[in-house]
């Protein structure tokens, strides 16, 4: 391709100026406003306002026809009609919702945006938006000095964002991934900006390829699009979980995962037959290793056709799932877009007669290489077809599969462009747009189809979805990984910032390929990741074909006996994830958190990226160096209880910390609570007992709420949950806990203790006001 030859620099080829040949919006001309929308003619175009709620505005301006009120499907959230005033002053308008005021200069079009407290949350200056003779759109906002910026989806590079140029495009990269490569598998055209403690966001919603330049000019970002107008949301914060409060309830919030697909996944390109499949989950029990689902790639499937099983490899597949799943283990197998051109392929046959395939204007198929050689492509935008996949996935259901994982969904296609020609037109539920317009929602529209597919199916259990590809919204359907990485420790220390990113980006059930899929993995390499991975929302061991194997016992005894105790550590901390998923649910509040979320007016975390938080209290530095047995570590303010040795160490400052091959530095914020269950061989298996720990920490506060409900079903939606709410007070001599539950859902444990760990001989504890006595094992029942 030109792009890989020296042609990248020609002198003459074009790699920055967003202004250049750039026709701006012009002056106002008129306007007018009725309900919740304003709307004005400019000289180049028409530009709208609509209020979506008090603390979000959308704003638009289309230079080649009307704008819309209509949303994408990214968008789940309504306008709520809220009442806003309109002033006009001289060459400026007014609208004000009380929390947001949009201030619009008449001429030229310009707008500033701040919030009920004045605050600036974007502004223009004197850059503002238009539009390029061939078709781009393109906008402008001011940056501060001082500003960060996060999110922006799967990205790979630094947690903080400035400086860089960011393309969304989502696209099949298989190698390599640098912080250099742009674009990856997943486009969210959605950040936060973040100036000293103020948090707010900006959502552009346009599935086309679009640009992000925070480098070119360092007064302004910009963003262009290829096609389509600009469409953008602003959300006012102030903090960083306000904008993903915000932004979560426009784009929609993950549903709760079934509780296997929180435990430990391993997989391979690939397993290749029901024998080398039912040999791995053997050896796990053999070993007593965990583990809840297996994955199958492309070689399970009759020559890579989709819902189909090649039954020379797996000749009962059936028994096969229902054998794994009496013993606690789910199989997920991989299902990708391209449907093999066969005229004697049922699914094909259908695809064609039922005119369910990618066209062109003209009418012909789009055809496309992948695994199965010259294969269609559902245009899943339409309805009709998200509905009939979704029914084809009755083939999985009837096997007793739960679970389906979609992969090459960008959608990629072996050719030089690596995806579907852009002149193919999609119906796009009546509104026809090309393939350069929708690019970025095709893997969305197939997560959409395949969740809702298998969700109507499953009779009231919760599916398992994980996606490659995806936009604005995915969260509402999929998992997400962070694709084909290199067993690289350069890989693993780029994961850590991808997920955090992710988090902030609405994401939160995300993971990174445990020891990396391509290249060769070694022994402590895979111990390092493993530690590291077992503090990720989505935990999966994976490795490509060609490789050498990477399975827990893989490297020897040695790894095996580290890689165990982590995956076990996983399962014992399962309580605390499943409460920090539901968190997730209600609040669109990331499981996996960088240290600036917590701690925002603490400047030392403004860009720290090789560590992270697990909810609000725990921190987990990896190491992700070889040979490395020491590491810095950044405590915030407080003090923090290390977890294995129980040291504490002074917060505000960073400390050099031990950390041999066996440990992974873990520290639990002084003064707070974490839940914990018991090591099992999978989420089938049911915890006869809880422990909280509490870390005693005198004259301190916390409060800390621990969910759970049956795991499996929609019934925590009706009332079926379990929640005890603990606010937790301290003082020099006694540790008071005010308790109350709430839901109709009793958990199968029948015990739940407390753990106090740091503190004093003679402390006491007190339940709703009454002492408690303790234990033989030095703990306290408390249920």
């Amino acid at each position: 391709m030109l792009n890989d030859t020296s042609f990248a620099i020609h002198p003459g080829k074009e790699i920055r100026g967003s202004e250049r040949d750039m026709y701006d919006a012009g002056k106002i001309l008129s306007f007018a406003h009725d309900g919740n929308r304003f709307l004005a003619r400019c000289e180049n175009g028409e530009f709208a306002v609509t209020f979506y709620a008090d603390e979000i505005v959308r704003l638009q301006m289309n230079p080649f026809g009307e704008t819309e009120k209509k949303h994408s499907q990214a968008v789940v959230l309504e306008p709520e009609g809220l009442p806003f005033s309109v002033t006009e002053t001289g060459q400026t308008v007014v609208l004000s919702s009380g929390k947001i005021r949009v201030e619009i200069g008449k001429d030229p079009l310009r707008v500033n945006i701040y919030d009920g407290e004045n605050r600036p949350l974007f502004t223009e200056g004197k850059k503002g938006m238009g539009f390029k003779a061939d078709g781009e759109v393109v906008m402008f906002k001011e940056m501060g000095k001082d500003e960060f910026f996060y999110g922006f989806g799967e990205k790979t590079g630094y947690l903080n964002k400035r400086g860089e140029i960011l393309t969304m495009w989502n696209s099949d990269v298989y190698a390599p991934h640098n912080p250099e490569t742009d674009p990856l598998y997943q486009s969210i055209p959605f950040f936060i900006a973040f100036d000293r403690g103020f948090a707010r966001g900006l959502f552009f919603d346009n599935p086309g390829k679009t640009v992000f330049d925070l480098q070119s000019d360092p007064d302004h970002l910009s963003i262009t699009a290829e096609s389509g107008s600009i469409d953008y949301y602003v959300f006012a914060g102030p903090t960083m979980k306000d904008v993903l409060a915000q932004y979560t309830a426009l784009t929609g919030r993950m549903p709760l995962p079934p509780k296997w697909a929180i435990g430990y996944h391993q997989s391979r390109y690939s397993y290749e037959s029901e024998e080398e499949v039912r040999r791995l989950v053997e050896i796990f029990k053999e070993k007593g290793i965990p583990l809840d689902v297996v994955h199958l790639d492309i070689h399970y499937m009759r020559g890579f056709r989709v819902f189909t099983f090649d039954r020379s490899r797996f000749p009962d597949p059936k028994k096969l799932v229902a054998d794994l799943k009496k013993e606690g283990v789910h199989v997920v197998p991989i299902v990708d877009p391209g449907v093999k051109e066969d005229p004697e392929y049922p699914v094909f046959q259908e695809g064609i007669r039922k005119d369910l395939f990618c066209k062109y204007l003209d009418g012909t198929i789009f055809y496309g290489d992948v695994w199965p050689g010259n294969s269609a492509f559902p245009d899943f935008t339409d309805e009709r077809v998200r509905k009939w996949w979704g029914e084809k996935h009755q083939f999985y259901i009837d096997l007793g599969i739960e679970g389906i994982w979609n992969d090459m969904n960008e959608p990629a296609v072996f050719n030089e462009t690596k995806t579907m020609d852009v002149k193919v037109m999609h119906a796009n539920d009546g509104d026809p747009k090309t393939h350069r317009e929708l690019h970025n929602m095709y893997g969305f529209f197939m997560g959409k189809a395949t969740y809702e597919g298998l969700k109507e199916r499953l009779k009231g259990k919760r599916p398992f979805l994980l996606t490659r590809s995806g936009y604005a919204g995915i969260q509402r359907y999929s998992a997400v990984w962070t694709g084909d990485n290199r067993s690289f420790w350069e890989h693993l220390q780029m994961s850590l910032p991808m997920v955090m990113n992710l988090g902030l980006s609405g994401i939160t059930f995300a993971g990174a390929d445990v020891g990396g899929f391509a290249h060769h993995a070694n022994g402590e390499l895979l111990a390092r990741w493993t530690q590291a991975g077992s503090f990720m929302p989505f935990f999966r061991n994976h490795s490509a074909l060609g490789t050498l194997r990477q399975e827990p016992w893989a490297f020897g005894e040695k790894y095996e006996k580290i890689i165990k105790k982590y995956i076990e550590l996983r399962y014992r901390w399962l309580p605390q994830w499943y409460t920090l998923f539901e968190e997730a649910h209600r609040k669109g509040t990331p499981v996996m958190r960088p240290l600036v979320m917590e701690y925002p007016d603490d400047e030392n975390t403004y860009s720290l990226f090789d560590q992270f938080m697990v909810g609000d209290n725990v921190i987990v530095a990896p190491i992700m160096q070889p040979a490395q047995t020491v590491r810095s570590v950044y405590l915030p303010e407080g003090n923090w209880i290390h977890y294995f040795t129980g040291e504490t160490f002074e917060g505000g400052k960073y400390h050099l910390v031990e950390a041999p091959l066996e440990q992974m530095p873990i520290f639990v914020k002084q003064g707070t609570m974490i839940a914990h269950g018991e090591v099992k061989r999978n989420t089938k298996e049911k915890d006869e007992s809880l422990t909280l720990h509490y870390y005693y920490g005198p004259d301190t506060r916390y409060e800390f709420a621990l969910y759970d409900d049956d795991g499996e079903s929609f019934a925590y939606q009706d009332g079926e949950y379990f929640r005890k709410s603990i606010r937790i007070s301290a003082d020099p001599e006694a540790v008071y806990l005010e308790v109350k539950e709430e839901g109709n859902y009793r958990p199968d444990w029948k015990e739940l203790k407390l753990a106090v760990h740091n503190g004093k001989e003679g402390l006491k504890i007190y339940l709703n006001g009454k002492a408690l006595q303790q234990n033989s094992d030095g703990t306290y029942r408390l249920y």
